[in-house]
């Protein structure tokens, strides 16, 4: 079959191939024809090692397809049924999953860096991007990662609920569960932060200010939610004009960047919440003082996959996109084929595009 491999990090060139195969499908697999899946800047991020993963690895992560085969233990999906990828499944029996947090186990995120999944090139093994690889034609997952879903919900939409959706309306609705007439700020308008502006919307935040260096991407903000926007540099003057100088209620970083994370600092109010959505390298250093994390009282809060438990929310996200409620349409930039990878990734590095989806036949 055919998919995208980075043999070193680094390289800017995915070698595409058609020599990839699939390890057996265990008694607790499923194997996934990919029929949709998205570029997300986490793939960047395996690129250029700000997010480890074993080498060589096919990435992509943000994933939907049809079940093809399952292993004999195996009951909560058969072969023809609809499927979003879960890159973080979960386990259901450690401390995280006990407690209501499953977006923090790591059960199987461990496992993925032990236990290739395709081989290439006779049989060289590979790695896939969070145990997923789905920029890939076929994947096996553990039956944790296979979510169902309603067959009327598109590929390309389903892909995005996989993880972008989840992740930005999840810090929402899960995280700090934004309250109606409230103020939200949101620094980067990717594909996440359109997410996060979508879910301030639908809670009914009165004020939702998306901040981008891009001006071009003002427009979209705009279109699925916010109610303004503007540069880091117009930030001052939209806190005073918006807040009388207070600052948000809520700040949320969709960026990564420490200097993104002091934008959301700045820009809410004392006694607010900074809600870290973006993921950044490990080097990368936030500074704050300890006076002003005792004495501001405002709240920073990670939100990793938006807090959230996919069995519940990546059907309810869908029907919240099938009643019109999310605006998913409007995110995607450009539907692709795998051939067109490169050039992709090229443009997500420049930061103007928004979702890139590779559509499979």
């Amino acid at each position: 079959m055919r998919g995208a491999l980075l043999h070193q990090v680094g390289d800017d060139t995915l070698d595409i191939r058609d020599d990839f195969t699939l390890t057996p499908v265990g008694p607790t697999d499923v194997r996934v024809r990919i029929r949709a899946t998205g570029v997300c800047h986490s793939d960047l991020s395996v690129m250029t090692g700000v997010l480890p993963m074993p080498l060589p690895v096919l990435p992509g992560h943000e994933g939907a397809g049809e079940v093809v085969e399952v292993g004999d233990h195996v009951t909560s999906v058969r072969p023809g049924d609809h499927v979003i990828i879960n890159w973080t499944p979960a386990c259901g029996d450690c401390t995280y999953c006990i407690g209501g947090q499953p977006t923090l186990c790591t059960t199987f995120l461990a496992k993925s860096f032990r236990e290739p999944r395709f081989r290439f090139d006779g049989d060289r093994p590979a790695y896939g991007m969070a145990g997923c690889g789905t920029w890939a034609e076929e994947i096996v997952i553990p039956w944790q990662g296979a979510i169902k879903i309603d067959p009327g919900v598109p590929f390309e939409i389903a892909a995005l609920i996989g993880c972008g959706v989840t992740t930005g309306l999840g810090a929402v609705v899960n995280t700090v569960k934004v309250r109606p007439g409230s103020t939200v700020a949101v620094v980067g308008c990717g594909g996440v932060g359109l997410s996060v502006i979508q879910g301030a919307r639908i809670a009914g935040a009165a004020t939702i200010l998306a901040i981008d260096p891009l001006e071009s991407k003002h427009a979209l903000a705009k279109k699925v939610g916010a109610t303004h926007a503007c540069t880091p540099d117009q930030l001052p003057d939209a806190i005073q004009t918006l807040t009388g100088g207070l600052g948000f209620d809520y700040g949320f970083e969709v960026v990564g960047k420490s200097a993104a994370i002091m934008t959301a600092w700045q820009a809410t109010r004392r006694g607010g919440d900074v809600v870290i959505v973006g993921a950044g390298a490990m080097d990368d250093m936030v500074q704050l003082s300890a006076f002003q994390l005792l004495f501001d009282g405002k709240n920073i809060l990670s939100s990793l996959y938006g807090d959230a438990d996919v069995r519940r929310d990546f059907p309810r996200f869908a029907r919240m996109y099938q009643a019109g409620l999310l605006d998913l349409d409007s995110m995607i930039s450009a539907r692709i084929t795998l051939d067109d990878l490169n050039d992709a990734v090229a443009a997500l590095r420049s930061g103007e595009v928004l979702r890139q989806v590779v559509v499979f036949d």
